[in-house]
């Protein structure tokens, strides 16, 4: 688990990535494309081309770390290329990791009255 700290920032990289890279070719990608300092302590996310691979990549101050995660059902949900880099909260993460809209989550229930 990453401790998310409170200035932390999220990054999405738009677009596809070559889920074939490791640390150092996706901390080149975000010092090129997202024109950020990997090393500076954020996340940053990477979507594979069929969308159900996703890669992050963190700098912990010790040591670079790089988690991947695949969904067995579905995708994961993405901003066009259009949007450049998108930063997300925390919260959204979490959704995103679920594979769930991140974008626009919905209650799956809500109780009509109290009692």
């Amino acid at each position: 688990m990453i401790p998310l700290a409170s200035g932390m920032r999220v990054w999405l990289a738009t677009g596809h990535t070559d889920m074939r890279k490791g640390f150092a070719s996706l901390s080149l990608l975000v010092q090129e494309v997202l024109r950020r300092d990997p090393l500076c302590g954020h996340l940053f996310c990477f979507r594979g081309r069929r969308g159900d691979l996703l890669k992050v990549i963190w700098h912990d101050g010790q040591g670079a770390c790089l988690f991947t995660k695949r969904l067995e059902r579905g995708r994961f949900l993405w901003p066009s290329v259009a949007d450049g880099a998108v930063t997300i909260s925390s919260a959204q993460l979490g959704y995103l990791l679920s594979g769930i809209d991140w974008r626009h989550p919905q209650e799956t229930w809500r109780p009509t009255s109290a009692g």
